[in-house]
């Protein structure tokens, strides 16, 4: 059984910088993708930021340009940079990986919150 463990949250001024990491419990090599959701009070769940086993990354346009992902297989943990933080970047942030089944696994969440 493969477990998430996100960690980095927290509370930051606008304009500042958080980075978080997910830790997987087993090797990530046979995960396809990984990446992150958020889900912001009385919204749905978005996703963030993804990397896929071949070396491609994608984010959600309102991140674009600010967010960055990253991938050390070597350390089985993948990262979310987020720079120039905004109050809208409030949320409890999730780490998920995707097996080559199609099969998803999730974090425990981590809070981040900006004040504006």
């Amino acid at each position: 059984q493969v477990q998430l463990v996100e960690s980095g949250g927290g509370l930051v001024q606008a304009g500042g910088s958080l980075r978080l990491s997910c830790a997987a419990s087993g090797s990530i090599i046979s995960f396809n993708a990984m990446g992150w959701f958020r889900q912001a009070q009385g919204k749905q769940r978005e996703l963030v930021a993804r990397a896929t086993s071949g070396g491609t990354t994608d984010y959600a346009e309102s991140v674009s340009g600010r967010f960055t992902i990253s991938r050390d297989n070597a350390k089985s943990t993948v990262f979310l940079q987020m720079n120039s933080l905004q109050a809208d970047d409030t949320a409890v942030y999730y780490c998920f990986a995707r097996t080559v089944r199609g099969s998803y696994y999730w974090g425990q969440g981590t809070q981040v919150t900006v004040s504006s």
